[in-house]
């Protein structure tokens, strides 16, 4: 039931993507004929549904404001020299503003000093960093997102109980966040705290975890985590008796929120972090005055609400 389920999510947003695509092909047939200026869209990885949902984002903008978006990413998340090697490509290839999730602080460093020798824009999504040259950040409240996840875990496990908290990657500042909120309710003990780089990782610790400390509740603190989480959770049997939440919405955490696996996930909104990324980047190109920090928001989905038609645009903001 579960794959059937997870495999229809995964189909219905690859459909909504191609067919979004070929619309947007044929937009604008004049648009080849006029030389673009060259923004450079550089993320942390070129596979997965969230920076898929990025690059979307950043070409509709593109389209919208009549420029190119190049598209860089090393295959893997974590992969410093890899990102490095995207920025300096980039540069090569020639931009005239520069849209970053850094992976690093060295990646940043390199790319905003680049930028200062060429006299162009930086502008930061997603990632928590920033240094000197950079115009603006767009990007989720990492801090509050793990606050959110903790209270909302706290709503479905009560004010006693035991939770792990399942992490790895770029998390600490939701981790930070979480701590903050579980912090205010004594009766909640956090009894294991684990990082994982994969999701078969992330499965066996969570299975780990659940038969040493007999646990109420999991906050998973990105899509890798809450997948790996859920994995174990459904081979023990244990759905609905172990709550999760999550941060993340990809199709397969959907789909183990649709089964009752996950109880809800703290929602980012990669789509306007791609989409404003662009638009701000061609104003300061443009010698606009662009805002410092963009807060793109985050929504909490759960089986009651994830079907809203609100909710729905946001789950899949290339639909009209």
């Amino acid at each position: 039931m579960h794959q059937s389920s997870k495999q229809a999510w995964r189909t219905f947003v690859y459909l909504l993507l191609a067919a979004a695509a070929v619309l947007g092909a044929c937009a604008d047939p004049a648009a080849d004929q006029v030389k673009q200026k060259n923004v450079a869209l550089i993320v942390r990885m070129k596979h997965g549904d969230y920076w898929r949902t990025v690059k979307w984002g950043a070409e509709m903008a593109a389209r919208e404001f009549g420029v190119n978006v190049n598209f860089y990413a090393p295959d893997y998340e974590e992969d410093v020299k890899g990102q490095l090697a995207q920025v300096r490509q980039a540069f090569a290839d020639g931009t005239a503003a520069v849209v970053i999730a850094p992976d690093s602080q060295q990646v940043l460093d390199e790319a905003t000093s680049r930028a200062k020798e060429q006299r162009i824009p930086v502008l930061i999504i997603d990632s928590e960093l920033t240094g000197p040259g950079v115009v603006s950040w767009i990007g989720t409240d990492h801090v509050d997102s793990g606050k959110r996840a903790g209270e909302k875990l706290i709503e479905l496990v009560g004010t006693h109980g035991r939770i792990a908290v399942l992490g790895g990657g770029n998390t600490a500042q939701r981790e930070k966040g979480l701590l903050e909120a579980i912090s205010h309710y004594p009766g909640v003990t956090i009894v294991a705290r684990e990082g994982a780089s994969d999701q078969n990782q992330a499965s066996e610790l969570a299975a780990r975890m659940i038969d040493s400390h007999s646990l109420d509740g999991i906050v998973a603190l990105n899509a890798v985590a809450a997948l790996g989480a859920a994995q174990a959770i459904e081979s023990k049997g244990l759905a609905e008796k172990v709550k999760v939440v999550a941060i993340d919405s990809p199709p397969d955490v959907l789909a183990y929120i649709q089964e009752g696996v996950i109880q809800a996930t703290i929602m980012q909104n990669p789509f306007s972090m791609g989409y404003l990324g662009v638009k701000h980047a061609v104003e300061a190109m443009n010698g606009l005055h662009v805002p410092s920090r963009i807060d793109t928001g985050t929504k909490i989905i759960d089986m009651d609400n994830m079907f809203w038609s609100e909710n729905q645009k946001l789950l899949f903001p290339f639909v009209k």
